[in-house]
């Protein structure tokens, strides 16, 4: 008997996600009868929620139409399925089907390469978002020296923005948070909270440019507003508060080894541009 192909059975939905269809599993898992089925997706399901998984995430009860003769449909029961609810599902199978082990060796194997490759994506959209943050930060600077914020200023300025965001300023937010001294806050943020502190330095220049800002305090006030008002909506979102967000690994090896690979082809690429033959 040949092995299973689960591969040939997955779809992907309009977003690009990949899933699987309950009655297209069941004959290659071994099962004749769909009752017998059932009961072990509803064991995957337990085991889903015991994992602290979200099991609506990854169990989506739903019907199909199947024929039933003259032409009529019926509606029967279906699922769809996540990568991860057909591995517990497998692990929740009866054993003494064959087809249970190939799925059970498959799922197992594939489920972790795919979980390997979302938390290396998920580490590079990290990484892009810290940049953009950076890049964000030193044009809302050239904004606050244009609307009349002092050098020595800066430090206030850019500590108004935490207060309104975090209700903390930067070093109370660094202890809060467990980050050691000297650390750069914004290199332990995770996705989730950097995303929304460059919404809110986006929002801050864009304010300080558009309504033609002019003045230290003004402007000052302006960023704390805009953090304020950021955090306000992450309170109508029912989000997690930013200085509750969990404290993610430094990125800062990362970025600088990124740096210096920049600089190391942006060299190689002069030195081959001043290496060109005159015409």
């Amino acid at each position: 008997m040949s092995s299973p192909d689960f591969e040939a059975i997955k779809h992907l939905n309009p977003y690009n996600v990949e899933y699987w269809e309950a009655r297209e599993l069941q004959p290659l898992l071994g099962y004749k009868s769909w009752r017998e089925f059932e009961g072990a997706i509803e064991r995957a399901k337990t085991s889903c929620e015991a994992t602290g998984n979200i099991v609506d995430d990854h169990f989506v009860s739903g019907y199909k139409l199947i024929e039933a003769g003259k032409g009529a449909k019926r509606p029967i029961t279906d699922y769809t399925l996540s990568r991860l609810a057909c591995y517990l599902i497998a692990m929740n199978g009866n054993p003494r089907l064959p087809q249970i082990a190939e799925a059970q060796q498959y799922f197992a194997v594939s489920t972790r390469k795919n979980e390997m490759h979302e938390l290396r994506q998920a580490h590079q959209e990290r990484i892009q978002i810290r940049l953009e943050v950076a890049e964000g930060n030193k044009q809302l600077s050239e904004a606050a020296a244009e609307a009349g914020v002092r050098s020595q200023m800066f430090g206030v300025f850019h500590d108004a923005d935490y207060l309104g965001q975090y209700a903390l300023d930067s070093e109370n937010i660094r202890i809060y948070k467990g980050i050691p001294e000297g650390g750069e806050i914004l290199d332990y943020m995770g996705r989730e909270e950097l995303a929304s502190n460059l919404f809110r330095i986006t929002q801050t220049e864009g304010r300080l440019r558009r309504e033609q800002i002019v003045g230290e305090d003004a402007a000052i006030q302006a960023h704390f507003a805009v953090g304020r008002e950021v955090r306000e909506t992450l309170k109508r979102l029912g989000a997690t508060m930013p200085e509750d967000l969990p404290t993610a690994d430094s990125i800062r090896v990362e970025l600088e080894r990124q740096r210096r690979t920049r600089q190391k082809l942006q060299r190689k690429k002069e030195q081959q541009e001043g290496q060109e033959p005159l015409l």
